[in-house]
């Protein structure tokens, strides 16, 4: 692969595979990632920063996060050996497009209805037009806005709601697809295929997929109740705590998701004081393992949050007013609060399901097929509330939060549902970004020890998280950007990554870098 500037503004990508040449947008339309820098395997690229994947042939995304494709240009060999690449001025300014879409026939009266406005939903439903259906269909929302980067939440005072949206309001106009802002599901009937919305209405559908995603839970802590005691889990969760924090404002984040660690992240250079409190010993530690847990606690101290782990809080105390004032901590120590954020767990949305046929899990979770229809013919279910296949070294179902594999499931589905038969064969990638540093990982699965190549301190490593049978299910990273899409894009192709039977820890960590250079 090679990047060749076309102009100032255009950034191509060449590739030669197999003696064919193909011209290509150069930068991931997701966040602008220089495509060159990433994997090239049989027939498709991989992102480096997030792991969306594109044809070579067709340009068009297999592979998530993001909605759009890449453009292609035509390629060419002059008699010199000179590679010409033609293509039309509209097309140059342009980094992205998106794949065609069917057109809505009134002979077909199917009607599918997706529910949830998140990142698995919406990609459904216009994967669902760009698969050819024609028939009626509707989306679901929630929330009272258009789909939008619920990634880029805490980021929104730095973006307009029109650019946190993924598509204006002209674009589901154009394409016959019915937005229903404001609405929920409240009941589904799989006998009469009827869904009962909060609104009133009662929707017929031929088939219906489910992406109603996590709601945010609230400890049974005495006080949670009161004012100024926030969750985070939408733009309006958002918008409520910014509005709340000045330079005067003490934060306290309880817990060590992604979301209390970013939250705590986003808030400390705004705030007066922000305090992280946690129950674990360091954050992220199913995810990332305790070694790096520990760096980010360090890069988290080093930038000005108070930490205050293997704790919890025991009750909320209220002003006056009836908003909290301070928290008592479980050693009865008590840490002045204006502000407390809760990242303490989530909950499926799926207790409209209750009675409807759809077999629900203890947890919330709904069980899918290969390809993501429930124990209901004609329900499908995908994103966070579903317990899916995933590839790697984990045999059974999960049910996993990724941004990417969320949008992934909507693509699948809405493949299933047109009757283009289609497995879910993908790996988690995750990312955030804490001050600045991008930390990755993808893959899945029980770890016996972690194995860590490069530096923690200088925060340039790879990290191989690898089980008893030496067989590495899971990768991170930070610094080093290629080598996660790299173990993605080879469990993605049916390979993996297995240890030698190597006892002296520098002679392994020898070997791991060379196979991931």
């Amino acid at each position: 692969m090679r990047e060749v500037d076309f102009d100032e503004h255009t950034h191509m990508l060449l590739v030669n595979q197999n003696g064919r040449l193909r011209a290509l947008g150069g930068r991931c339309p997701h966040r602008g990632a220089p495509l060159h820098k990433g994997v090239l395997s049989n027939g498709r690229v991989r992102c480096p920063w997030h792991g969306a994947c594109f044809d070579l042939e067709t340009g068009d995304i297999e592979n998530f996060p993001g909605l759009d494709s890449l453009p292609c240009h035509r390629m060419a060999v002059d008699s010199k050996g000179q590679v010409l690449v033609r293509a039309k001025r509209s097309q140059l300014s342009k980094t992205s497009r998106i794949k065609e879409m069917a057109v809505r026939q009134c002979r077909d009266q199917r009607c599918f209805v997706v529910v949830g406005g998140g990142p698995s939903g919406a990609v459904c439903v216009e994967n669902l037009r760009q698969e050819g259906f024609t028939g009626r269909l509707i989306l679901v929302c929630r929330e009272r806005y258009l789909p939008y980067d619920r990634v880029e939440v805490m980021n929104f005072q730095a973006k307009s709601m029109d650019q946190l949206c993924f598509r204006d309001e002209k674009f589901y106009r154009d394409h016959d697809i019915e937005v229903r802002r404001g609405v929920s599901a409240k009941k589904l009937d799989t006998l009469r295929k009827e869904l009962h919305c909060s609104n009133g209405k009662v929707l017929q559908y031929d088939k219906i997929y489910l992406a109603t995603g996590y709601s945010a839970v609230r400890p049974d802590i005495p006080g949670v109740e009161l004012g100024n005691v926030k969750t985070i889990r939408d733009i309006c969760d958002a918008r409520s705590i910014f509005n709340m924090v000045n330079t005067k404002t003490r934060v306290v984040c309880l817990g060590s998701s992604f979301m209390a660690v970013e939250a705590a992240a986003h808030l400390v250079s705004r705030a007066g004081s922000v305090t992280l409190v946690a129950r674990q010993n360091v954050p992220f530690k199913t995810h990332l393992g305790e070694q790096i847990g520990r760096r980010i606690l360090q890069l988290l101290e080093d930038n000005g949050v108070h930490l205050r782990m293997n704790s919890d809080i025991a009750r909320i105390l209220e002003n006056p007013l009836g908003q909290v004032k301070k928290v008592e901590l479980v050693d009865r120590s008590r840490i002045p609060c204006d502000l407390l954020i809760l990242g303490t767990g989530c909950q499926c949305n799926t207790e409209f399901l209750i009675d409807s046929g759809v077999s629900v899990n203890p947890n919330g979770s709904v069980n899918v097929n290969d390809f993501l229809e429930t124990n209901v013919r004609h329900v499908y279910a995908g994103g966070d509330i579903a317990n899916a296949y995933i590839l790697g070294g984990y045999k059974d179902r999960v049910n996993i939060s990724h941004y990417g594999l969320a949008q992934y499931h909507g693509r699948v589905a809405a493949m299933n549902m047109c009757g283009h038969i289609k497995k879910v064969e993908e790996i988690p990638f995750f990312y955030t970004i804490i001050f600045g540093k991008a930390f990755r990982s993808a893959g899945y699965g029980d770890y016996r020890e972690v194995i860590i190549d490069g530096s923690l301190e200088d925060l340039q490593f790879v990290a191989y998280f690898v089980d008893n049978k030496d067989v590495v299910t899971a990768v991170a990273s930070c610094g080093r950007d290629s080598v996660v899409a790299k173990f993605a894009e080879l469990i993605s192709q049916g390979k993996g990554l297995w240890l030698c039977q190597i006892a002296d820890p520098k002679k392994r960590n020898k070997w791991l870098s060379l196979i991931t250079p």
